[in-house]
């Protein structure tokens, strides 16, 4: 347990390194907080965080950083968040923020607010949403191919080459079609493959095994579709953390190359209400020691269907980034309960 002055010491501290980015030394601190100590007094209670493990001397200055320890101290219990910085949710929506047709739209509109307001990278989950077709067709193409172009509910078109073992006319391919948009357009793909089986033996045998090949070629290009939508990663690029070592900087972009773990971050953060923040090097959710996140669900009519967040620096403003985050969440949320 800190008492009251090592409390204002370590938030004096970590405000000041997030603000301009040096070590914080005893004069510094003493300045700041506007306390009469003396520079050995604070020196002493320095001594004490660091070996607290929440502040460290980098290389030989006499200054001190946060380690991910002391900014999860000052995150979880000293935070102060003004409401003075960010626009708030009323303005954004006024000036037409994420206003779109569709909800991809709206996902990729939200990852550049993300990134154009924190300065850093937007990320959004893509909500995840049951495989329906509203429409199929089949398009007959050479050696025995056929293209299977779907419609999603929401106007999106997928298509997909699929080869048979028969040559189908283009007018078997269009009575193929007819049927399943007739009996089983708005049905999820996992409910059609389920009645086809059962149905199968009602059907004509060589269009039977089309709409069963058709069935799974329209499963595969739902799921294909982006789970997590990036942006702004370059914002990286201008952060001094970063650049001073490229193997880290390279890392960092595989990370949103590959996405993985992205989606296993995001999903952790889905199980919680509310604005999370997560600091590299604490735990195994944030892969790399540099790096935070600060992220928060979104719902579709009060349901939670996806996460969204920004990745930056553990030097970074974090009120600023609770309230970007914060209010994003609700624009999102907003925009999709309207393009359902």
């Amino acid at each position: 347990m800190l008492d009251d002055r090592s409390k204002l010491l370590l938030k004096t501290l970590v405000e000041r390194y997030i603000a301009d980015g040096q070590p914080v030394g005893s004069r510094t601190l003493s300045r700041a907080t506007g306390l009469e100590l003396s520079p050995a007094t604070i020196r002493n209670v320095m001594s004490d965080l660091e070996e607290l493990g929440l502040i460290v001397s980098p290389h030989t200055s006499a200054g001190r950083v946060p380690t991910a320890k002391g900014y999860r101290l000052f995150v979880d219990t000293m935070l102060t968040v003004r409401r003075d910085d960010v626009p708030r949710l009323d303005q954004l929506q006024a000036a037409g923020s994420l206003v779109a047709d569709r909800p991809r739209q709206v996902i990729s509109q939200a990852a550049h607010m993300l990134s154009s307001l924190s300065q850093f990278v937007g990320v959004v989950m893509a909500p995840k949403r049951p495989s329906v077709f509203r429409h199929i067709e089949f398009l007959s193409l050479s050696d025995r191919r056929v293209l299977v172009i779907l419609v999603s509910p929401d106007g999106e078109v997928q298509n997909r080459i699929i080869h048979t073992q028969t040559e189908y006319t283009q007018s078997q391919l269009q009575e193929a079609a007819n049927f399943l948009n007739s009996h089983y357009a708005g049905l999820t793909i996992d409910a059609v493959r389920e009645r086809l089986r059962t149905e199968v033996d009602a059907l004509r045998s060589e269009i039977a095994g089309l709409m069963v090949k058709a069935v799974e070629a329209g499963s595969d290009a739902m799921q294909e579709q982006d789970d997590v939508v990036v942006s702004g990663e370059r914002n990286l690029l201008s952060v001094s953390e970063f650049t001073h070592d490229m193997g880290h900087l390279r890392k960092m972009f595989d990370l949103f190359e590959q996405k993985t773990q992205l989606m296993r971050l995001l999903e952790v953060s889905n199980q919680a209400e509310g604005v999370r923040i997560f600091i590299g090097g604490e735990s195994q959710v944030v892969p790399f020691e540099e790096l935070s996140v600060v992220s928060a669900p979104y719902e579709v009519d009060g349901t939670v269907v996806g996460t969204l967040g920004v990745i930056g620096p553990q030097r970074m403003p974090y009120d600023r980034m609770i309230q970007i985050v914060d209010i994003t969440a609700k624009l999102v949320s907003n925009a999709l309960s309207q393009t359902k």
